[in-house]
């Protein structure tokens, strides 16, 4: 590890240090012993490096979930803090909030860590404090967060990258540079081996910040960031002349569920809760995790993009279940695909469309319409930037190329963050796609590339890629421009690898495709009446139409009742009703669901009617009792210990042979304590599934506890959220586990002791229909 000479820049020796700290642990493999003791190591020469850093957060920013305003050399002193540069459109960025969270579960901020999101724009949209706001709500962000929107700390602390972690001392010494997504293990070690260090110098705090979390509150549209809408379809052509019900599917992502309603409102099914979670099974048991894209497969089926789980689901209105048919909750980096159901694993889905087609192998047919058609399922992979399918049935495709039903497949890019159009579709390159929507007659599905901004489609004769409007040419530019990674690069590779030029070619203009400018589009929707792209210019807050036929762009402007033009919040979703006159919009920061008239222009709100309502609702999911268990004997502990340890393991056994916890999904557990005095180093996690099916706790009683003159303490209070399948069939499983503990002398001899250290184990056997509590 090299230290900084004189001229040399601090912070770029952090990197080059810490990208050769990772090399060396890659190279230890999976040796727990040997990977601490490279960073005890490491720790001990930057320790005694120890310069702090001379960046401070500027007076006059903007600051989320805390009351006041934090400084390194203040309210973080004494923390290791974890500086998270990020920006809100990065879907790497997302990608490693839940491993923060996991991070923050394991160590408090009273343990000494604190977690603060620098959030560093790149689009001009992105440096508003309200838009970070609800972006911070959105993800459920819990730790402080500070809207640097002129990227001071960003360049005073030589930031190249989004996203990128850097870890400091309790001085505000550096300690560790990450950059890219993907390195939760290397980040845990780095965090949990800093505080340790720190606490053995007596440097670690255990003073609490000032937090209060950012919320809007009761909505009084009842929807929480709707993302996506689409419209059912029937056998007829257009669907205009049939006289089957118009449904529509809404993501009500902030909810974590999804809406079915009618044109006029009214809600005719909830299918999710407003807990996130990934579960499959009937409408009030299945759970999503910030669903996004929705399409129907005729009226009866609705596919949807399940964000943050990692998955697409399938609701059948019919039996009124949902099931998973890629993905099993967790983020997979696979670019070629080919396997089916939960082997598949997917990188955020953000978009679904579904498109028929006959087989694609030459044959000759005297008459066409009496020729299958083939359903595939198009998915827009924000995670990796790529485009996917599921071949619904066995389907011959591009080149003559075989698929068997339910395999899922990446069919269009390279799975590089680029805008990169050519014939080819695996040489293509698109930049976090998120919205689709298919030309039927013209046989293309037009994307909304967000980070490129542009609309642009593909071929579905042949997969051949080209641009609509927005965005640039294909030049390559100087390695100045940020980068966005989705894993982690050598320095070297960081300060000199090109980057497409179009990432950055956004504005508010409107023109004929290259010389159109957007800005972070999400949306994207095709009809056929008038032969337009109408999409959601979400960070200009602007729907916006492409006449396909001249790829000339322009903004649509609608007038609400009393004649003034309609400001939109972020909109994210939009979709076409089947007369094509109608236009459904999520304006998802607004909360709301809006109807275009596109003849005159006029808008409205689509005031949503719940059957039964949303207010019941909650108060019933809130007073859900669970079961309480007690084992056939207390925890004994002596009376007069100087100290006291007592260990609990709780072993999770399943008597039937086909139950087991899901995969993937949360499995929840927090504890009570019988009074502050005592204490544990966590108190509420999920069980690790890989490590087995154990919960191991060490909790510390107080010395010489009071109780011991005949008054026991409160019974310790441990309660388990548990996500459970048998065959096909998910269920969860709330209990809570109450644990008398006894101060008695008669067991253990009423006499002083330096130390008395106790242990229980516990079998929690568990199956559909109950859950008991042995002990043996």
């Amino acid at each position: 590890m090299s230290s900084s000479p004189e001229g040399q820049d601090m912070m770029e020796v952090l990197a080059c240090n810490s990208n050769q700290l990772a090399d060396d642990l890659v190279a230890t493999g999976t040796n727990a012993g040997k990977r601490q003791k490279l960073v005890l190591d490491y720790l001990k020469v930057a320790d005694r490096d120890g310069k702090s850093v001379t960046a401070e957060f500027p007076d006059g920013l903007d600051w989320f979930n805390v009351t006041e305003a934090l400084t390194l050399q203040g309210s973080l002193r004494g923390k290791v803090v974890v500086l998270d540069f990020f920006t809100y459109c990065c879907i790497n960025c997302m990608h490693i909030l839940p491993n923060l969270k996991r991070l923050e579960h394991m160590y408090p901020i009273e343990a000494g860590l604190a977690v603060v999101g620098v959030h560093s724009a790149k689009f001009k949209n992105e440096k508003d404090s309200n838009n970070i706001r609800a972006a911070v709500e959105r993800y459920e962000i819990s730790h402080p967060v500070v809207n640097d929107n002129v990227s001071a700390m960003w360049r005073k602390l030589r930031v190249q990258c989004w996203p990128t972690l850097m870890i400091l001392g309790p001085r505000a010494n550096p300690l560790f540079v990450i950059m890219g997504e993907g390195n939760f293990e290397d980040l845990k070690l780095y965090v949990g081996s800093a505080i340790r260090f720190y606490k053995e110098k007596g440097e670690i705090k255990p003073h609490p910040l000032p937090l209060n979390l950012a919320g809007t509150g009761t909505i009084a549209s009842n929807m929480k960031f709707p993302g996506k809408i689409a419209c059912s379809v029937t056998t007829a052509d257009a669907g205009k002349d049939s006289n089957e019900e118009q449904l529509f599917a809404v993501s009500d992502s902030g909810n974590h569920r999804v809406l079915i309603i009618d044109s006029a409102g009214t809600v005719l099914h909830k299918i999710g809760g407003k807990q996130s979670g990934f579960l499959d099974g009937n409408f009030s048991k299945a759970r999503f995790n910030a669903p996004q894209g929705v399409a129907f497969q005729g009226s009866d089926v609705v596919f949807v993009a399940d964000n943050e789980n990692h998955a697409v689901r399938r609701i059948d209105l019919k039996t009124q279940s949902v099931s998973t048919i890629a993905g099993n909750g967790t983020q997979g980096n696979d670019r070629t695909g080919g396997k089916s159901g939960r082997d598949q694993l997917l990188s955020s889905p953000w978009d679904v469309a579904v498109y028929s087609t006959r087989d694609l192998d030459m044959s000759f047919h005297a008459d066409e319409a009496s020729v299958p058609s083939k359903d595939v399922l198009l998915i827009a992979m924000a995670g990796i930037h790529q485009i996917w399918a599921i071949f619904l049935e066995d389907t011959i495709w591009w080149k003559f190329k075989k698929y068997g039903a339910g395999t899922c497949w990446a069919i269009a890019g390279s799975g590089h963050e680029q805008n990169r159009n050519t014939s080819y579709p695996h040489s293509a390159a698109f930049a976090q796609p998120s919205g689709l929507a298919i030309n039927r007659v013209a046989k293309e599905v037009y994307l909304a590339d967000s980070e490129s901004s542009a609309i642009r489609k593909i071929s579905l004769a042949d997969g051949k890629v080209m641009a609509v409007a927005g965005g640039d040419r294909n030049p390559l530019v100087s390695k100045r421009n940020p980068l966005e990674l989705n894993s982690s690069p050598s320095l070297t590779e960081h300060l000199f690898r090109s980057v497409p030029q179009d990432l950055f070619a956004f504005g508010d203009v409107d023109g004929k495709q290259y010389a159109a400018k957007f800005q972070h589009p999400l949306g994207v929707a095709y009809n056929p009446l008038d032969g337009c792209v109408y999409f959601a210019d979400t960070y200009n807050h602007k729907i916006k139409k492409i006449d396909v036929t001249t790829n000339c762009a322009t903004t649509c402007e609608f007038r609400e009742a009393d004649g003034s033009a309609r400001r939109f919040s972020e909109p994210a979703g939009l979709c076409l009703d089947r007369s094509g006159q109608l236009l459904y919009i999520a304006d998802t920061n607004n909360h709301e669901l809006l109807v275009a008239n596109l003849a005159d222009c006029s808008i409205r709100p689509l005031k949503l009617n719940f059957r039964v309502p949303e207010e019941l609702d909650s108060v019933g999911e809130n007073r859900r009792s669970g079961i309480t268990l007690k084992p056939t004997r207390p925890i004994t502990m002596h009376p007069g210990a100087g100290q006291s340890s007592l260990r609990l393991t709780f072993n999770l056994s399943f008597p039937g042979q086909t139950t087991k916890l899901t995969d993937g999904a949360p499995q929840q557990w927090s504890l009570e304590l019988p009074s502050t005095e005592w204490g544990c180093e966590c108190t509420k996690g999920t069980i690790d599934t890989a490590a087995g099916q154990t919960l191991q706790l060490l909790i510390a009683p107080p010395a010489n506890d009071a109780s011991m003159n005949g008054n026991d303490p409160a019974p310790i209070a441990l309660n388990f959220k548990l996500n459970l399948c048998e065959g096909d069939i998910c269920f969860p499983k709330e209990f809570t586990v109450l644990l008398e503990v006894q101060y008695t002398a008669k067991e253990v001899g009423h006499t002083n002791v330096e130390r008395y250290d106790a242990q229980e184990t516990y079998e929690v056997q568990l199956s559909r229909e109950k859950v008991s509590l042995q002990q043996p």
